[in-house]
């Protein structure tokens, strides 16, 4: 077999892997332009035909013996073990070793950069860590990743994947959550979220419209977020309809990862309060996917659009897979009945006014309605105390004059 690759060797009835492609693992993922390594090891244990789970097999594979965990808490016993070893890795935290190691895995609150040689030159520029002067170059940067790496990391990670089992795993789990590997966020430059914005930054948000007529019937919503600060319990949803004048609330169901508790509005009259409550506060830096579901009845209210209002610290890029499955960023997609929309578009960061103008033949925000669905991915970051959504023009109607509504904010 050629060294490096992943070697499966059948041992007391448990696959294992040698230390080679252990250290092949670390090497894979430490050259990864496009996102830290915890990514990359759940993609290897959610798509097992991927290049992640062909490369980092021998780090995942073992945990397989937490029977009932799902991948998330798969990969976060796994990223713990690499921590808790990095850790034990040199005397002090100027430990050379130590310090090329939270470079390669981007580890700590440095805004590391994409390529492990452009991480390296910001060591270099450290002062005191490689020398005083520093070097000229990140040859010594190099040669201690190497040594790290084959002397150190992956043998000890080697050794302990061999033998770790079922509820061994879970020390590892409250490692990952309990450290750094979980970077705060970096709101987009310029665009700071208001004091009383949530505290929580949306890596994915999806949200499923089923119209009937011209109203948003059901509007589903998965959102993947990661806490800003310690103790965030749930999320703050509004679903309204109407004028400024007379807002009310669309009913709000839980479906998964929180449940529903509402509050009366801050004046008489105003729309309920209601919170998403997760089963358990999320410390700063922890993940969590919950998803909800707005439903309105009355089905004499025309929509103009279907909005997203960044109440909270922003939301990440867009991210498409092969396989066209959204796995970072702000989708919105809309299915509608026989009734269906003369135009669709796109828009962001818009007044009202200017959402609900048509864009001209040819330009980049048309969308195109096929089978009944529309759909937008937005591939820009969605900034704090912005709106973005999907508009339409419906075709004229004969008859008595309908007064049209929409939704004056629906929070993202």
């Amino acid at each position: 077999m050629v060294e490096g690759i992943v070697t499966i060797q059948l041992e007391r009835g448990r696959a294992s892997c040698s230390v080679a492609a252990v250290e092949a693992a670390l090497r894979w993922l430490a050259v990864r332009k496009d996102g830290k390594p915890l990514r990359f090891l759940r993609y290897a244990i959610e798509d097992p035909a991927s290049e992640s789970a062909a490369v980092l097999g021998c780090l995942v594979r073992p945990t397989e013996s937490m029977t009932t965990a799902p991948p998330e808490v798969r990969a976060l016993a796994a990223w713990g073990l690499i921590l808790d070893e990095i850790e034990k890795i040199g005397s002090t935290n100027e430990s050379r070793r130590r310090n090329v190691l939270a470079a390669a895995f981007r580890l700590g609150p440095m805004a590391w950069r994409s390529t492990l040689d452009d991480r390296f030159g910001q060591l270099k520029d450290l002062p005191g860590v490689f020398g005083d002067p520093p070097p000229s170059t990140t040859t010594p940067m190099h040669k201690a990743w190497r040594r790290a790496v084959s002397d150190k990391l992956a043998p000890c990670l080697a050794r302990n994947l061999e033998v770790l089992e079922g509820e061994a795993w879970r020390a590892y789990v409250e490692i990952a959550r309990d450290s750094n590997a979980f970077p705060e966020p970096r709101a987009p430059r310029g665009r700071v979220p208001s004091d009383g914005a949530q505290p929580v930054f949306v890596e994915r948000l999806l949200v499923a419209v089923e119209m009937r007529r011209r109203t948003a019937y059901r509007r589903l919503t998965v959102r993947n977020v990661v806490a800003r600060e310690n103790g965030v319990h749930g999320y703050m949803a509004r679903a309204l309809i109407g004028e400024d004048d007379g807002l009310a609330s669309i009913p709000i169901k839980a479906i998964f990862g929180c449940h529903v508790e509402t509050s009366p509005g801050a004046q008489p009259g105003d729309p309920l309060v209601v919170e998403l409550r997760f089963p358990k506060p999320l410390r700063k830096g922890e993940r969590h996917e919950f998803i909800s579901l707005a439903c309105d009845d009355d089905l004499d209210e025309e929509r103009k659009w279907i909005n997203v209002d960044v109440d909270h610290h922003g939301i990440a890029p867009g991210v498409v897979d092969a396989d066209g499955r959204v796995t970072g960023g702000l989708s919105i997609s809309v299915t509608f009945d026989d009734c269906v929309p003369d135009a669709c578009w796109w828009y962001a960061e818009q007044t009202e006014y200017e959402r609900m103008v048509r864009p001209p033949a040819g330009d980049r925000h048309l969308l195109e309605i096929r089978r009944g669905v529309v759909e937008h991915t937005f591939l820009e970051p969605c900034h704090p105390r912005e709106e973005y959504g999907i508009a339409f023009r419906w075709p004229l109607e004969a008859g008595p004059h309908r007064s049209p509504t929409w939704p004056a904010s629906v929070s993202g």
